[in-house]
C-alpha cells in the first residue's frame, strides 16, 4: 500500500490514531522493541502507563492525588474558639498545602491573620477576633481598652480593632484588625476565658488616651469606676505612670469623675441607710491619729462612736492604701467593709439590703458600748442628707 505523499493533507476518512497512540499501540503490538529495557514485558508496561499519565488531564492527577490524601483530625486544644495557629496544624500533620487549599475562597476554613486560621468559614465573634490577635502577637501580648473593659461587666461599644500591648523590644507590625502598642510598662494580665486582660485602670486609662470621643472618654473613666472595678486614685496612679503628653482632657475628665462616681455611689449608701436604725453619717473623712497623721479613709464615718464604714473595690488592684483598715483597726476603729456593687445592688436586693443593714447596725451596737477610738476626723464633704 502506496503512503501518501507528505504534501498532501489528510482526507476528512482518515480515521489513523494521533502519533501518541500509534506509539502506544506500536509497543503492544512490537514488544521487541523493548528487549533493550527490562525484559520483553517490562519495559512495554512501563512505557505504556507513562504514555497513558501523559494522556491524563492535569485535574484529574490532582483529583486521584486527593483521594490518596489521608484524614487527620485536629486535637480541640490546639484551636481554642476554632482558632489555631497554622504551626499547631502542620504538627498535627496537616501539610501546608491543605491548609492552603481549605482557605481559599469558598473553602471551609478561613485566614484571620498571618499564621492565625479559624475552622470554619463564617463571619469571626468578638471571641475569635481576640483568640486571632493574641495568638498572632504572642503569648506576652495583653489585650486593653474597650475589650479588656467589655470582659469585666462594662458594657460599651466593640471598636473596629482589637488593641494590644506588647513588650517595646517586640516587633510586631499592626495587621487586618488589630492595633499593636509597644510599651516598657507591661501590665501583669488578668486572665478571662483563658485570654490575658489589661487590669481595669490600664485600660481605662488607654480608652481615654487613645480616643477623641468625650462621651466614650469619660464612659471608660466612669463605668469601671461605678462597677466597683477600680477608683479614682487608681485612675489617676495609672494616667501620672504613662506618657503625659495629651492627657489634658483625661485629667479634665477625672478630677468631674472624682465628684461625680462618689455621689453616685453615696447616694445609693445614703437610700440604703433609710431602712437602718442609724443616725445619718458624714462622708468622705479622713481619719487622724492624734498627731494628724493620717491612718485611713471611710466613705461614711459616725464620729460620736468612731464607727467607719468602707466600700471595697471589686478587685485587689484597685484597692488603695487609703482604703485601707489594718491601721484604723489598731487605732481601735470598727470598720465595715462592703463591696461597692453590693452597695449599688442593695437597693434592688431585699435579703442582701437586710444584711448590710444588719451588719452596720451590729457594728453601731458594738461601737457604742466601747471607749470612743483616740482618732480625729476631717470631713471632706457635708453630710448626705438627700
Amino acid at each position: 500500500m502506496t503512503s501518501p505523499s507528505a504534501g498532501c493533507p489528510a482526507s476528512p476518512t482518515d480515521h489513523r490514531p494521533s502519533g501518541r497512540r500509534r506509539h502506544v499501540r506500536r509497543l503492544i503490538h512490537n514488544p521487541a522493541e523493548n528487549w533493550g529495557n527490562s525484559g520483553i514485558f517490562g519495559g512495554v508496561i512501563h512505557n505504556f502507563a507513562n504514555a497513558a499519565n501523559r494522556a491524563l488531564p492535569a485535574e484529574t492527577i490532582k483529583d486521584m492525588e486527593h483521594r490518596r490524601s489521608r484524614t487527620v483530625s485536629i486535637p480541640p486544644e490546639i484551636a481554642p474558639d476554632g482558632v489555631a495557629p497554622v504551626t499547631a496544624l502542620l504538627r498535627a500533620g496537616i501539610s501546608h498545602s491543605m491548609i492552603t487549599r481549605r482557605c481559599r475562597a469558598g473553602g471551609p476554613w478561613r485566614r484571620l491573620l498571618p499564621g492565625v486560621v479559624m475552622l470554619a468559614n463564617s463571619e469571626p465573634t468578638r471571641k475569635q477576633l481576640l483568640r486571632a490577635a493574641i495568638t498572632y502577637a504572642g503569648p506576652r501580648a495583653v489585650i486593653t481598652g474597650v475589650d479588656a473593659l467589655n470582659a469585666y461587666g462594662v458594657q460599651l461599644p466593640a471598636p473596629h480593632t482589637v488593641r494590644l500591648l506588647v513588650p517595646v523590644e517586640q516587633r510586631l507590625a499592626p495587621k487586618e484588625f488589630v492595633t499593636v502598642e509597644r510599651t516598657t510598662r507591661m501590665p501583669k494580665p488578668i486572665m478571662r476565658d483563658g485570654l490575658p486582660f489589661a487590669p481595669p485602670s490600664r485600660a481605662a486609662v488607654d480608652v481615654a488616651r487613645g480616643t477623641s470621643n468625650i462621651a466614650l472618654l469619660r464612659s471608660a473613666l466612669a463605668l469601671p469606676v461605678m462597677h466597683g472595678l477600680c477608683d479614682h486614685d487608681s485612675l489617676q496612679r495609672e494616667l501620672e505612670a504613662g506618657n503625659q503628653r495629651g492627657t489634658a482632657a483625661v485629667r479634665l475628665a477625672l478630677r468631674q469623675l472624682d465628684v461625680t462616681a462618689t455621689s453616685a455611689l453615696h447616694s445609693n449608701a445614703a437610700a440604703l441607710l433609710q431602712h437602718a436604725p442609724l443616725p445619718p453619717p458624714q462622708w468622705n473623712v479622713t481619719i487622724q491619729d492624734c498627731r494628724r497623721r493620717p491612718l485611713g479613709y471611710a466613705d461614711a464615718w459616725w464620729d460620736e462612736i468612731g464607727l467607719a464604714w468602707q466600700f471595697e473595690p471589686a478587685v485587689p488592684e484597685s484597692a488603695t492604701p487609703a482604703h485601707g483598715h489594718l491601721a484604723l483597726t489598731a487605732a481601735k476603729v470598727i470598720v465595715v467593709r462592703t463591696p461597692a456593687a453590693d452597695v449599688r445592688a442593695a437597693l434592688d436586693d431585699f435579703s442582701l439590703r437586710d444584711m448590710i443593714v444588719r451588719e452596720l447596725a451590729a457594728a453601731f451596737a458594738e461601737a457604742g458600748t466601747r471607749e470612743r477610738p483616740r482618732v480625729e476626723a476631717r470631713c471632706l464633704s457635708v453630710p448626705y442628707t438627700a
